[in-house]
């Protein structure tokens, strides 16, 4: 089936919300055990119900004949899938043609590896995940993960000419003494920070609500060292930005609990086994594997037709000391 004769309608949602920003979750493994996003002993999925690269790269093309203009690889971690820099070529080609934007967000640990081909491959932007600066603390966050390849990967990613943007889970107790060299670290490296509220996704043996910090405490503490000025920059995702002054990085806040972003959401997500889930708050979803399998692509649409109008107004995330996960799945399952 050609790319013209797929996709004869864009996507849009039961609420007039145009979808143009597809995140696809690779896998659901990660080489990093991070306190808010996992529990420290995880079961994966069987390598057998994850989709092949080769099915991921045609459902993407179909999500671009939709009218997907940005696509965004996560995992888990999406640098530990085996021959990733391949699904990576095979999407950007699309670049310009379709596709206005293939990114990509890390833990950073592969990124040394990886940087150049990713590059070289039509990626051009991407987030790394660092929650800390200090070598033993990055470790108790990630539970005993080693700072070292980050600092790595970063160097090669700004030597292959890619764009950085750190994002920051500000965690209460634990690393909010940092938010602000961080901000100075980044400016210093020619890099962006967005700054990150926990979300209550899954079980993680953690109790968010000693760690649940408000970014809107955060803005003002930064604000007695810099005055932010909101701009209309946009990278497709939830992040409302801001000039620093006195600095070149921006500024991005991402506030899921003290100011959701539900009413211009343009996103829905795939994991790495065909659930589309059409809000991060929410367990509803369409599952594409099967009919996929079965039917091809023809038997896709109309299930992408389906989520769609499963689409919510809003998430209801709560953090408090009765509050139980908004939904079981952790978050490396869909990716944040």
């Amino acid at each position: 089936m050609e790319m013209a004769d797929l996709g004869r309608t864009v996507l849009t949602d039961a609420l007039g919300r145009r979808i143009s920003y597809l995140r696809i979750s690779v896998t659901d493994r990660c080489d990093l055990r991070c306190r808010y996003c996992m529990a420290e002993r995880m079961t994966f999925l069987p390598r057998d119900q994850v989709l092949t690269l080769e099915e991921i790269a045609l459902l993407a093309d179909l999500f671009i004949a939709r009218g997907v203009r940005r696509i965004r690889l996560t995992g888990g971690e999406p640098l530990v899938r085996r021959d990733i820099v391949d699904l990576v070529r095979r999407i950007g080609r699309h670049v310009g043609a379709g596709l206005d934007e293939l990114t990509l967000t890390t833990n950073g640990t592969r990124l040394a590896h990886h940087a150049q081909a990713l590059a070289d491959a039509g990626v051009r932007r991407i987030n790394v995940s660092l929650d800390s600066l200090d070598p033993e603390r990055f470790a108790h966050v990630t539970r005993n993960g080693d700072i070292r390849p980050v600092f790595e990967g970063l160097e090669a990613a700004r030597a292959a000419g890619l764009s950085v943007k750190i994002n920051m889970v500000a965690l209460k107790g634990i690393n909010e003494d940092e938010i602000l060299p961080m901000l100075h670290w980044c400016d210093a490296r020619g890099f962006d920070l967005t700054l990150i509220e926990t979300m209550p996704l899954g079980e993680t043996g953690e109790d968010r609500t000693d760690h649940y910090l408000p970014l809107t405490q955060v803005a003002d503490s930064i604000r007695r060292h810099h005055a932010l000025t909101p701009v209309p920059h946009r990278t497709g995702g939830p992040a409302r930005y801001h000039a620093v002054e006195g600095l070149k990085a921006r500024l991005g806040l991402i506030t899921p609990l003290t100011h959701n972003f539900c009413a211009d959401c343009n996103r829905m997500r795939m994991t790495c086994e065909g659930k589309i889930f059409m809000c991060l708050g929410h367990e509803d979803h369409v599952d594409l594997k099967a009919a996929f399998r079965q039917g091809g692509l023809p038997a896709v649409e109309p299930l992408i037709d389906r989520a769609l109008r499963l689409k919510p107004a809003a998430h209801d995330f709560r953090i408090g000391a009765d509050a139980a996960p908004a939904v079981r799945r952790h978050m490396s399952v869909t990716g944040g």
